[in-house]
């Protein structure tokens, strides 16, 4: 059965009963209570204190009823503020397991929340577009739509070498990052690109397919940006299939609209000139997410799975 704590009409009606002489008993009978309650709150009564009293100890007392605070060591919360600023979520440090920590998953969640550690690394919370959102973007006249892409390869979800691309575009829309995601191992790459006219997306893709083995790749799924409208002659030259997404439905490319809010937190803001920055500085944003591990992943970095399917020689000129 469980227990509820005493209100202060009950307390009320305790002292009314008690000032009229009832026996002890009979009011455990009235309220409903057991007879040590009403002799406990009796007793306290006798000593010329007022329900009032009673209830105000009574809540004070409360305040030290249930299970006492987590204190985590100095050297696990050194080791948890490391992490963090490595970009390691709270998930991500107890699961991957790398030295013991003295709690729960839920229960260092609840101290980032509290303000104990930096609370930058949780998770995002879920975007979603307005009731009533059209798409307003350019749209392209000819393009290879998704649904070609599963009557293709059948097996799209299981095997490896499949891309999710897409831009994110810097301060005033004058400059943009190319990126790019494997899906089995969610490897993020990260171009940067001289403009952000379709043929300047189209001379950095090309370039960097041109800087890796032949056929690694089997796909790549675009949004349906004007962008990337020069889409054939990568498709032509690189003997790379190229899929383009319904407009409006970024759930289509999931992974890469989570990864380029994961590469926004990690150092390429809306609010970046995107032109001041060189290649170097971008591969370096990609290379961080890469290192982090991800539940999904069994806790392995998406580094650890990419390099599970190619030699480490290959690794160096992808990522």
């Amino acid at each position: 059965m469980t227990y509820t704590h005493i209100t202060i009409e009950e307390l009320v009606m305790i002292e009314a009963y008690f000032h009229q002489k009832v026996p002890v008993s009979k009011i455990a009978t009235y309220v409903g209570r057991s007879r040590q309650t009403i002799h406990n709150i009796v007793t306290f009564l006798r000593k010329g204190y007022t329900a009032l009293d009673y209830f105000k100890q009574y809540k004070e007392n409360k305040k030290r009823c249930g299970r006492r605070p987590i204190a985590l060591p100095d050297d696990q919360q050194e080791y948890i503020q490391k992490m963090v600023a490595q970009g390691w979520t709270p998930d991500v440090i107890i699961g991957r397991a790398e030295r013991p920590i003295a709690c729960s998953v839920r229960t260092l969640y609840r101290q980032f929340k509290q303000g104990l550690f930096d609370q930058t690394t949780l998770p995002m919370k879920g975007k979603r577009k307005p009731n009533g959102h059209q798409e307003k973007r350019g749209k392209q006249a000819f393009k290879r739509n998704i649904s070609e892409r599963q009557k293709d390869y059948p097996n799209f979800k299981d095997e490896f070498g499949h891309l999710e691309g897409d831009t994110i575009v810097g301060v005033h829309h004058k400059s943009a990052v190319i990126t790019l995601v494997e899906c089995i191992s969610k490897a993020v790459v990260t171009l940067k690109p001289k403009g952000r006219k379709a043929k300047d997306i189209e001379t950095s893709v090309n370039q960097w397919l041109q800087s890796i083995p032949k056929n690694l790749f089997k796909s790549i799924t675009f949004d349906c940006g004007k962008e990337f409208s020069n889409w054939k002659s990568s498709c032509n030259q690189h003997d790379v299939s190229i899929y383009f997404a319904d407009p409006g439905t970024p759930s289509q490319r999931a992974l890469n609209e989570n990864s380029n809010g994961l590469l926004r937190k990690d150092g390429l803001p809306k609010e970046m000139d995107f032109n001041e920055v060189d290649q170097t500085f971008v591969s370096s944003v990609a290379h961080k997410r890469n290192n982090i591990p991800r539940k999904s992943l069994n806790y392995q970095t998406p580094l650890e799975v990419f390099m599970s399917y190619m030699d480490e020689d290959i690794l160096s000129s992808l990522i």
